[in-house]
């Protein structure tokens, strides 16, 4: 990893030039290589930002997504589940000829129909409280 860096920093560092002298641009053989630099540097970094965005943003958001996925693939009766609008039900029956909906009971004799995907996940059973003892 340190060697990969290493060779980052010497690719991206630019080149020490004096300006004054007139012997160094000679020696360096004419200073039409200085565009031609800085444009591969520029073209690096924005290879290297593209790998970072991809790294840290796109691939966790596509893990993510095939979790969720895999979860709604699974949803059975019975389960508790948390709807993206906040609401917690649970699962009584599905409707539609495709399965894309289901059917959460909120409540003791209240049922709603929810799409599929707004579910965002399975509820978390509720804190319960330690009973204190007087």
């Amino acid at each position: 990893m340190y060697s990969l860096l290493h060779i980052l920093a010497t690719w991206f560092q630019p080149e020490a030039s004096s300006s004054g002298s007139s012997a160094a641009g000679a020696a360096k053989g004419g200073s039409g290589g200085d565009g031609a630099n800085a444009g591969l540097t520029q073209i690096g970094l924005m290879v290297l930002m593209m790998v970072v965005f991809y790294l840290v943003l796109i691939r966790p958001q596509q893990k993510k997504q095939k979790q969720l996925d895999a979860l709604l693939k699974g949803l059975k009766k019975g389960q508790k589940v948390r709807t993206t609008g906040g609401i917690r039900g649970v699962i009584v029956d599905f409707k539609s000829e495709q399965g894309d909906e289901v059917v959460l009971e909120i409540a003791d004799k209240v049922k709603v129909n929810v799409l599929r995907t707004h579910v965002a996940g399975m509820a978390e059973p509720a804190a319960v409280e330690p009973e204190k003892k007087s």
